[in-house]
């Protein structure tokens, strides 16, 4: 068979997943392939299957006296090992078999396997093979240090990410990869790093290559808010109404959270009102937080934040007005709480029922918030209780009463 005929079946017959058939043409004429046909071959499988457990391929071609790999073939496969998750073992190949047979790897390949670790989220990794890169004298460039500060952002390295990040300003160089920005600000939203994202935030506003995005508000509209500070929340809030941002849930729910807190009931609603007209749609973050807030006032603010949940929530609007009336039964409650829950996502369930349980007791219901309670570790929301604990002796009593 012809060694053209041979390379081009590889790439028809690897995405019908007839991988020994594939390989089985590879050792048909790996005794005899040229080192551009045999490094075409090693990119294909590289590019379209699963490599990790073909490993046998790659030692074959260590192992191959008259044809062996070039270093295009090399760092193909020792990119495709830490795609498939052998990250340090896809590392160690390379860097061993190269320096064996006398090849460097260059730039490209370093940052070709820094971006497979990155996708990988191997930050330690990373951070081991820049080592090695800058020992071997290579020499960084943009996308290494926008690859590395990325990986470091969403590990939460703040110290080595903003290294990075520093290195880039001194040389004058802008990220290669624009989500850079966004991953920065919130690693220092999640790290309450405010100083740092307003640098970053103010980099955004000058740059002529990426301006703030939603993302990017976001994150300042997070960091504001957790750390209370309402005033800045909101004046950013109306730089993103005065600049077209576009708005969205996450965002919305921060603030809404902060102004709850700080008593500023009419800029909540605003806030609210804003994000409704804009096309934000309400989740269960954004219920929360309107429940939240519910359960820390009361009179005609509790009205005011009603109104807003009504429109975001109207179930959970008349099972508020349900637990408030001494009448209802506790079978309602209990059935109506279930159709609660099961419209919540599983890791909101909790949250929910504890800020029903502060309603009541902010309102002086200590037997419903009891009784909710109770229910909600009956539904498992409080692993480390039973109905038959201590606690719920009252109620259970009760309910052995009305049976």
């Amino acid at each position: 068979m012809a060694m053209e005929t041979v390379t081009t079946l590889i790439p028809y017959l690897l995405p019908l997943v007839v991988l020994p058939l594939s390989l089985s043409f590879f050792f048909l004429f790996r005794k005899t392939g040229s080192l551009n046909s045999k490094s075409s071959m090693i990119g294909e499988f590289t590019g379209m299957t699963q490599l990790g457990s073909q490993k046998f391929v790659i030692y074959d071609a260590r192992m191959e006296k008259k044809s062996r790999p070039d270093p295009i073939a090399l760092g193909e496969l020792g990119q495709a090992l830490s795609e498939v998750g052998d990250n340090e073992g896809g590392i160690k190949f390379m860097l061993q078999e190269m320096k064996s047979r006398g090849f460097q790897p260059d730039l490209v390949m370093y940052n070709t396997l820094l971006q497979s670790l990155a996708k990988a989220e191997k930050p330690c990794l990373a951070r081991g093979l820049y080592e090695n890169m800058a020992g071997s004298g290579v020499v960084a460039d943009e996308k290494t240090l926008t690859t590395l500060a990325k990986t470091y952002g969403k590990a939460g390295w703040a110290c080595d990410a903003m290294e990075m990040w520093e290195g880039m300003k001194s040389n004058g160089w802008w990220p290669i990869d624009f989500g850079l920005y966004n991953t920065l600000l919130s690693m220092c939203a999640d790290l309450g790093m405010e100083e740092e994202a307003k640098t970053l935030f103010e980099d955004m506003k000058v740059s002529k290559y990426c301006k703030p995005d939603s993302w990017s508000y976001t994150a300042m509209l997070n960091i504001y808010s957790s750390g209370g500070n309402a005033n800045k929340a909101m004046a950013l809030f109306e730089e993103m109404c005065n600049v077209g941002v576009k708005f969205n849930s996450l965002g919305s729910t921060a603030l809404i959270q902060c102004l709850g807190k700080a008593q500023r009931i009419d800029d909540l609603v605003k806030v609210y009102e804003v994000s409704s007209q804009k096309g934000v749609e309400p989740d269960d973050g954004l219920s929360r937080s309107l429940l939240t807030v519910l359960s820390q006032c009361k009179g005609e603010d509790a009205n005011k934040v009603i109104s807003c949940l009504k429109q975001a929530n109207p179930k959970l609007v008349s099972f508020v007005k349900l637990v408030e009336e001494e009448k209802t039964g506790f079978e309602t409650i209990d059935k109506e709480f279930k159709g609660i829950l099961e419209d919540v996502a599983v890791e909101a369930r909790r949250s929910f029922c504890n800020c029903l349980m502060d309603i009541c007791r902010n309102r002086d219901l200590q037997d419903r918030a009891h009784e909710l309670h109770y229910m909600g570790t009956d539904y498992g929301l409080y692993p480390g209780l039973t109905t038959t604990c201590g606690l719920f002796e009252t109620i259970n009593a009760k309910r052995a009463c009305k049976a």
